[in-house]
């Protein structure tokens, strides 16, 4: 998302630092890159296609259908049939792929949180596209757990993209029911919504423990759960560096109980 140009829309300012980026990534043994047509639009699909076309037999590209981009760099709802078919083969074309590991239904609810309604005529469309063999395999992003069970009706749901972080805790139960199913949960915006007295709380935290507060917030989140899957996006080869190394930081129990509460301050 972030190899984009500024708002996610246009080219970026440097393109060969975008590919370097990638192909860093890889070659520091990354073999999941998650993405969107609509990112762009086109832009960081053709930049993927460019940095790692061939692509190695390990590595699963994850992209996302439901949404387009309007001129003015507007998101805007893209969830007819006609509009799910014409964006995975834009996806298709734009990542010179013959088949897409795994494309999610981006469902167009409230803002970065999900809102009731069927799904059954998007994932209906996309399960076809399956079964011609266009797609591998099928998630879902911003959903409840009754779009959730309602998609699994149709054809099989292997990830979930929802926003959760340290703060944001509303999928919870969400992440263990999935987890004990084997359905990666894909958490976005790993440090959004934080208020300043919590930011300033991890941000001391992070510095008592000499990493970052983003490094921080990936290591609990790869903590909390054994299906959680990360995305943080990037365009430095730096803080693509600093994200990998928050692999490496191991969270003793005594940090888990205080970002536990720091995660309830602004509240308390």
């Amino acid at each position: 998302m972030q190899l984009a140009g500024p708002g996610v829309f246009g080219p970026p300012k440097d393109r060969e630092a975008a590919i370097a980026v990638l192909r860093a990534a890889v070659a520091a043994g990354v073999n999941h890159i998650d993405t969107s047509d609509f990112y762009g639009p086109h832009v960081t699909n053709q930049i993927i296609c460019e940095a790692l076309h061939p692509y190695a037999d390990d590595l699963v590209i994850v992209t996302k259908v439901g949404a387009r981009r309007g001129g003015d760099a507007a998101w805007l709802p893209a969830q007819s049939p006609a509009d799910l078919t014409q964006a995975v083969h834009d996806n298709l074309r734009n990542l010179g792929r013959d088949v897409l590991d795994v494309v999610n239904l981006r469902v167009m609810g409230g803002g970065h949180g999900p809102t009731e309604g069927s799904i059954e005529a998007q994932f209906a469309t996309l399960a076809r596209l399956r079964e011609q063999g266009l797609i591998r395999h099928l998630g879902l992003s911003n959903v409840t757990e009754r779009q959730i069970a309602q998609g699994q009706g149709i054809a099989p749901v292997v990830c979930v993209q929802n926003q959760y972080n340290l703060i944001h805790r509303a999928d919870d139960r969400l992440i263990d029911r999935l987890a004990a199913q084997d359905i990666a949960y894909v958490p976005f915006f790993p440090l959004g919504g934080f208020a300043p007295i919590q930011s300033d709380a991890l941000t001391a935290l992070a510095a008592r423990l000499d990493a970052s507060p983003m490094q921080l917030a990936l290591a609990w989140l790869l903590a909390r759960a054994p299906n959680i899957l990360l995305i943080p996006g990037t365009s430095s080869l730096a803080h693509l560096a600093e994200n990998l190394a928050a692999a490496d930081l191991t969270l003793a129990e005594t940090v888990k109980a205080e970002l536990d509460r720091i995660a309830v301050s602004a509240t308390a």
